[in-house]
């Protein structure tokens, strides 16, 4: 690695990664594979902009149930 690295114009290190996430990639080491990182990085943004949206409406359950009742009391 350490010839072929500057071959191809990046260091050691770098084509070592790669060619560890190519190993988790086609099973020959365990590991996370690209796909499921992939994935999963979907699932946490979309899980935040969930939980999101959940507190917005909330907040908007409680401001309606106030105006509600500010309404009734008005009446």
């Amino acid at each position: 690695m350490e010839s072929i690295a500057p071959k191809i114009g990046c260091v050691s290190q770098t084509l070592r990664e790669w060619v560890k996430k190519h190993d988790v990639d086609t099973g020959m080491r365990d590991g996370v594979t690209s796909e499921d990182l992939d994935r999963i990085r979907n699932l946490e943004r979309e899980n935040k902009e969930l939980r999101r949206a959940n507190e917005i409406l909330k907040l908007a359950r409680t401001f309606f149930a106030q105006a509600e009742l500010d309404r009734k009391l008005k009446s």
